[in-house]
């Protein structure tokens, strides 16, 4: 998705970038919001959407008072209208209208949404030729080659969120491509790091979203806890930046200082440093190709050390394994595979099962996928198919 990675001229004019955030409510899009009050002179916020928390996405809008507020969830419609009468924000609801807000005029398209639900309206930000701050990894889990195509055709720049993509981008810039050897994912291990493989049938979703470093919402903490993050992070790297699977490989660091490594053909290597805040890949993708000063935290390097480096334990992990074999097989392998496991993870959230069945409702999901789905409705179809196949999964033994 990146073949040319060197930096673009820096953005010239004084208007402010107008801003959509795609998932307001949430955990990214909440600190987006953040970051945009730090500077009022170079973001506009245009646009929010947000799935069902109205009362939350009304206070943002009189807040921000972006020209439009989106509510996915058509029954809360009345709710964010009344909310919002008098302050000027019109007021839309629906999925489908959520869809087309990717394509609202704007410089700067967040998309944040989580889960499948992101997918279509970050595909429509991309064909619109937007910058996507992209922190939904589903769309290139899911859609990889569908977003890659679409960016080309449009000129789109998509800029990753997650902090682990926006230091393999950092690193990466102003390098050619074929300097590229290595990308070295880092991972904190989650919760479970240290915990004996043999416990794990009594792991709690209290438990699993207790996660050391990273403060996210509960879904995501799961995905940590069982190490699928790092494996979808892996696909997502695939397409972000066209490396093939067996160049792009995952090392565990509990610290989470080093956000992760690009190795280069001479030998050397670039990482990305800084303390666990979110707020800083946010901030690098409103304002590229520029860099805006602001009081994040620093690193303190005098006290940083030790720094601690480790192999992921891929059997008591199998998720990590499962994304890889996904990537190898192409197609729609890899949306059955984050379907099945967003049914998983909720299933084991709501109790139903345990913190092993995981990985193995996800195995059982992955038979839905085909190599032959290329196509939107294809790969939702073979979307809710995965997800048919989990939900019909029953209590492991």
């Amino acid at each position: 998705m990146l073949p040319d990675l060197r930096p673009p001229a820096p953005r010239t004019g004084d208007d402010p970038r107008g801003v959509v955030v795609l998932g307001s409510t949430g955990s990214i899009g909440c600190q987006a919001l953040e970051v945009a009050a730090l500077f009022p002179d170079k973001l506009r916020v245009v646009a929010l959407a947000a799935g069902t928390r109205w009362e939350q996405l009304a206070d943002q809008a009189r807040a921000v008072r972006p020209r439009l507020a989106v509510i996915a969830d058509e029954s809360k419609y009345p709710n964010l209208k009344d909310a919002l009468a008098g302050t000027g924000v019109e007021v839309q609801a629906g999925a489908e209208a959520v869809r087309l807000l990717g394509a609202v005029d704007a410089d700067v398209v967040v998309a944040a949404i989580v889960g499948a639900a992101g997918l279509a309206p970050t595909l429509e930000a991309v064909r619109a030729g937007r910058t996507v701050a992209l922190a939904n990894k589903e769309s290139l889990v899911v859609a990889g080659a569908l977003v890659e195509a679409a960016a080309v055709q449009s000129g789109a720049v998509v800029v990753p969120v997650d902090s682990e993509h926006s230091a393999l981008f950092q690193c990466l810039i102003g390098e050619p491509a074929d300097a590229v050897e290595r990308l070295v994912l880092t991972a904190s291990g989650g919760p479970f790091r240290q915990r004996d493989g043999a416990t794990f049938a009594a792991i709690t979703p209290d438990e699993a979203v207790a996660h050391p470093n990273w403060s996210m919402g509960a879904k995501i903490s799961v995905d940590s806890a069982t190490m699928m993050n790092k494996g979808l992070e892996v696909i997502e790297a695939r397409w972000l930046f066209g490396v093939p699977a067996e160049r792009i490989d995952v090392v565990v660091h509990p610290e989470s200082v080093v956000h992760s490594v690009v190795e280069f053909v001479d030998g050397s290597s670039k990482a990305q440093v800084g303390p666990p805040d979110m707020k800083v890949p946010i901030q690098v993708a409103l304002s590229f190709p520029d860099r805006w000063p602001a009081a994040h935290p620093r690193l303190d390097w005098s006290t940083a050390g030790p720094l601690t480096f480790e192999a992921a334990d891929r059997d008591r992990f199998p998720c990590l394994d499962l994304a890889y074999a996904a990537l190898r097989t192409g197609g729609s392998a890899p949306a059955a595979l984050n379907a099945a496991n967003e049914v998983a993870v909720a299933r084991f959230l709501a109790g139903d099962i345990s913190f092993p069945d995981i990985p193995r409702l996800v195995e059982a999901g992955m038979a839905a996928a085909s190599t032959h789905a290329d196509t939107l409705g294809a790969l939702l179809d073979v979307d809710r198919e995965a997800r048919r196949l989990a939900r019909a999964s029953p209590h492991f033994a």
